[in-house]
């Protein structure tokens, strides 16, 4: 699991993945959301808005697993 950090409170899970380079544009992190291809904590993420926080995991299908860090936890 790759630990992503971010230097803000959330971030949303389309700006997530343009973020790790998953996508290149909004419009193609709309069309992996609603293809069912993102999980976040388990369950397939609906919302490009969803805003993910500290300990968010998400699940990329063929790309991977992430965790979301503000970079401060032990």
């Amino acid at each position: 699991m790759e630990v992503v950090v971010i230097t803000t409170e959330y971030i949303k899970l389309a700006q997530f993945l343009k973020y790790i380079n998953v996508v290149s544009s909004g419009a193609e992190a709309k069309y992996w959301i609603q293809e069912g291809k993102v999980k976040v904590n388990g369950e397939v993420a609906t919302e490009r808005g969803k805003k993910l926080r500290t300990g968010d995991q998400v699940e990329i299908e063929g790309e991977g697993m992430y965790q979301v860090s503000s970079g401060t936890e032990k």
